[in-house]
């Protein structure tokens, strides 16, 4: 009886890490597209994050350990858009094997800069692009993992019905805000996505890339438009240096109306520990500085 029982128990040990070595290995390049495959993967998948919360992928340096990395992963997960500059150069030095599928594919990318012709890579800022990442993670989930079909099917369809109910709290929340003050000032070009889904103007100093510095004259333009439009609040960014918006809102007398998260998460004690937390946070902010 003893030996069935030490037989069984070794049994059990030794299907722990089983399960664990089954599981599909994910590379996602940073903390919002990481959170959204962990929604759809669930249980079947072992996501790792090269751009941890509140850092900043824009101008992020990889490491080697970062190389090893992608090069045992089964499937990456990248922005594109342009958004992670280093990816390509990352994955031509780990050798990997696994293929890059690019979560912003059919979307139309909103256009910025004083040309007009750089891609806005922030395409997560309007819940229905969120929707399309979802749909590409799924597919390319199960591409990978055919035998996980119907769980990839399963939460993900949970997980939109989330992101429905988000959006729809979105567009009733910006309604209520008074039209005039639905201005704010951002520090670099983040939220072009989810002004033109929501209605609410954002202008900044710098542009899409947080290597882009503002100009002086950016500066003196942005103070100008402050006080001409009486533009109620600015706002700081968790990946952003904060000098620059609290000297603006020192000079125009603008409050400043909290933190917004634009390009990452916080860890999981923080404001956005995920995807729907951050939209909801930065609503609330927003919502709770153009209202007074």
């Amino acid at each position: 009886m003893r030996r069935l029982l030490l037989a069984a128990l070794m049994a059990m040990a030794c299907a722990v890490p089983s399960q664990a070595a089954d599981k599909l290995k994910v590379v996602a390049s940073f903390s919002i597209l990481g959170d959204l495959v962990r929604n759809v993967g669930g249980a079947r998948v072992d996501v790792v994050t090269l751009v941890e919360g509140n850092g900043d992928a824009h101008v992020y340096t990889p490491a080697p350990a970062d190389a090893k990395r992608l090069s045992e992963a089964q499937v990456v997960f990248v922005n594109g858009l342009g958004f992670e500059g280093w990816m390509s150069r990352l994955v031509r030095a780990s050798g990997t094997k696994a293929p890059v599928v690019t979560v912003t594919a059919g979307i139309t990318p909103r256009r910025s800069g004083d040309s007009g012709h750089d891609a806005d890579p922030h395409a997560w800022q309007s819940v229905a692009n969120a929707k399309v990442y979802v749909a590409n993670i799924r597919d390319a989930l199960i591409k990978a993992d055919p035998a996980g079909k119907a769980d990839y099917e399963t939460a993900s369809t949970g997980y939109l019905a989330k992101l429905d109910a988000l959006e729809k709290e979105l567009h009733e929340t910006v309604a209520r805000l008074p039209a005039e003050r639905r201005k704010v000032i951002s520090t670099h070009d983040a939220f072009g996505y989810f002004e033109q889904a929501y209605g609410i103007d954002f202008i900044a100093p710098q542009g899409v890339s947080t290597e882009s510095e503002a100009s002086a004259r950016d500066v003196a333009r942005i103070i100008t438009q402050v006080k001409r439009l009486k533009i109620p609040a600015v706002f700081l960014e968790n990946v952003v240096d904060p000098r620059l918006i609290k000297r603006i809102a020192q000079e125009t007398g603008a409050k400043i109306g909290g933190t917004l998260y634009s390009d990452a998460l916080t860890d999981e004690k923080g404001d956005a520990p995920g995807y729907i937390e951050m939209m909801r946070h930065n609503l609330r902010t927003l919502a709770a500085a153009l209202q007074s």
